[in-house]
């Protein structure tokens, strides 16, 4: 696949930028195109050359945070040899409970309670997938059924948690959903990569 025009890249970060700096002070549906295209310094026109409307450049900007938050929960695993499983949750999983607080009211108008939604979906999507992959890796049993259930559990109690249906601090959040998605894997572990006491691919450190 060819890299993309670094053109079109910079034009969609700022009105990403520009779209998230303008949700701080108002929800989406009181947003308008001339707002976003004036904070980003780009025409109208130019605009409309990258996305349809306001909501597929939400759903482009939350995007970009869902591949961080998948990143996140992964970052730990790199090389080929089963890691150990931190103690606690990866800080990149705070930082993105903690960016996803500062965006709460962008992020429900794209991902209903329950999880449903564009930016739910792709959460959903995304999040099985690397699942999969890496159970697959580490030859870990049920890969598409560990990878639906923490899709599900991950996209649904973020969703619910965004929108208040579930009360805690960012910090909180993320170690409690670390513990969620321990426990999930902890299901159906690998004999093979040792997983009797922790998660597809992961050890427990002493």
């Amino acid at each position: 696949m060819p890299a993309e025009d670094p053109r079109t890249v910079r034009t969609r970060s700022r009105l990403r930028d520009a779209l998230l700096a303008e949700c701080a002070h108002r929800p989406l549906e009181k947003v308008s195109v001339s707002a976003v295209t004036t904070r980003a310094g780009v025409g109208r026109a130019t605009f409309y050359l990258h996305y349809d409307d306001l909501r597929s450049l939400a759903t482009d900007a939350c995007a970009e945070i869902v591949r961080r938050a998948v990143d996140a929960l992964h970052a730990w695993q790199d090389g080929d040899a089963p890691p150990t499983v931190p103690e606690g949750p990866p800080a990149a999983l705070t930082a993105f409970f903690t960016e996803a607080a500062g965006h709460r009211a962008l992020h429900r108008t794209l991902i209903r309670p329950g999880g449903s939604g564009p930016l739910g979906e792709l959460l959903h999507r995304e999040l099985r997938e690397r699942s999969r992959s890496e159970r697959e890796r580490v030859g870990a049993p049920h890969a598409d059924l560990a990878a639906s259930a923490v899709a599900a559990a991950f996209t649904g109690v973020l969703a619910d948690w965004l929108h208040g249906l579930i009360d805690a601090e960012p910090d909180v959040m993320a170690r409690r959903m670390w513990s969620l998605l321990l426990a999930v894997h902890r299901a159906w572990p690998s004999a093979r990569s040792g997983l009797g006491a922790g998660a597809a691919g992961i050890r427990r450190s002493p």
